[in-house]
């Protein structure tokens, strides 16, 4: 739990802490795989992937791709995305959007902290009508260095103007956690999120951990739990 400082902000990775956008993604590399007459994966082989990025997806779809036909694919890939797939079935995690409304109605505020690239954040956070409640969005190209440096981190405290110390991000992966420490903000792992077997959740060294957003609540002052239940 937090210390002597009170919280005033919460971030949020996007894909798989805020937003569930796998069915998205899912969807775009299967378009991929359709095109170039490659057998479609299973949805359960590729949800746990996506926080790692579409480089990954199209790794995983296409072992065999290297050089420039690597880099055609994946370019390929993002268009699919951005052009047909963006937000068709991308929402927020059950019980997330009653967790922004209690942030908000405490007077704090909440931002978002991603390496999806701005081109594609941008719309995506438009389009859940997001974009005028976050007071901060950081994006992976927003700063010359991406998490896990401390770079985009320290930017959106600065925004949101807080003090790391004041500050608690969430996020599914490791680089997410090595990001918030290195900033010196309190750090929960979204269990929930798209954490594959080979990773180890409980050596990253958050100071907690969350199968469902609504556990955020303790984390949050404690005049302002007095009354609220997420569901």
């Amino acid at each position: 739990m937090p210390g002597s400082d009170p919280l005033r902000t919460v971030l949020f990775d996007l894909d798989g802490t805020l937003a569930d956008t796998a069915p998205d993604m899912y969807a775009a590399l299967a378009a991929l795989q359709r095109e170039q007459g490659v057998p479609m994966l299973p949805f359960e082989a590729v949800r746990n992937q996506v926080s790692h990025g579409g480089a990954a997806l199209v790794r995983l779809a296409f072992p065999d791709a290297e050089g420039d036909r690597f880099e055609t694919l994946r370019q390929r890939f993002l268009t699919l995305y951005a052009e047909h797939y963006l937000c068709r079935d991308t929402g927020l995690f059950p019980g997330m959007e009653t967790l922004l409304d209690t942030i908000e109605r405490l007077g704090m505020n909440w931002g978002i902290v991603t390496n999806k690239p701005a081109w594609l954040t941008d719309p995506l956070v438009r389009a859940m009508d997001l974009h005028q409640r976050a007071v901060t969005v950081i994006s992976g190209d927003t700063t010359p260095q991406r998490k896990p440096h401390p770079m985009p981190m320290l930017l959106a405290c600065e925004q949101a103007a807080c003090q790391p110390a004041e500050c608690l991000y969430v996020g599914d992966a490791e680089r997410d956690i090595q990001a918030g420490r290195a900033t010196g903000t309190h750090t929960l792992v979204a269990l929930y999120g798209y954490i594959d077997d080979p990773q180890a959740p409980a050596t990253w060294g958050a100071d907690g951990a969350i199968d469902h957003p609504e556990q955020i609540l303790p984390w949050l002052p404690a005049e302002s739990r007095v009354g609220i239940t997420l569901r």
